[in-house]
């Protein structure tokens, strides 16, 4: 089954294909940005870019993303609208304990490609669904306004 992972193109072997997503990422890519949070889709803190659209890799498996593009946060340089992202993220001092980073910045980079670009009220709706037990969240929608603004007009 091929997919499309962090911009070069992979096979996994059919007799992965009711791996979670997440775990064949972690275990059988060594791609360790992707977390183990809940295993429900809850958290998100195992968000990867799946076709563009931020998705749960908790909740796929291997079948769910065949012919799929999968980005995870080791890929997310080759999407425009990092940089920006990740200078906003610095100067809002994001991160605290860190565990929910990576939901919260592949969710952001799933919402900053929107086009119409998000309001504040889109912004607050997508980063609320990812849990930030350290209580960043007005940090976190600070920070993606911030890259908003940044990357100007779309």
């Amino acid at each position: 089954m091929p997919m499309t992972l962090n911009g070069r193109t992979v096979d996994v072997p059919a007799e992965q294909a009711d791996e979670p997503l997440l775990f064949l990422l972690r275990d059988h890519f060594g791609l360790y940005g992707p977390k183990f949070g809940c295993g429900v889709g809850a958290c998100g803190a195992c968000t990867v870019l799946v076709d563009g659209e931020a998705a749960r890799a908790c909740l796929l498996t291997a079948a769910d993303v065949d012919g799929a593009t999968v980005v995870t946060l080791e890929g997310l340089s080759a999407i425009e609208p990092l940089q920006p992202l990740q200078r906003a993220w610095i100067d809002h001092s994001v991160p605290q304990c860190g565990f929910c980073q990576n939901g919260q910045i592949m969710t952001a980079a799933a919402l900053l490609q929107q086009d119409p670009p998000p309001d504040d009220g889109d912004i607050a709706d997508a980063m609320d669904a990812v849990i930030c037990r350290c209580g960043t969240q007005a940090r976190v929608r600070a920070a993606v306004a911030a890259a908003r603004r940044a990357m100007g007009p779309a």
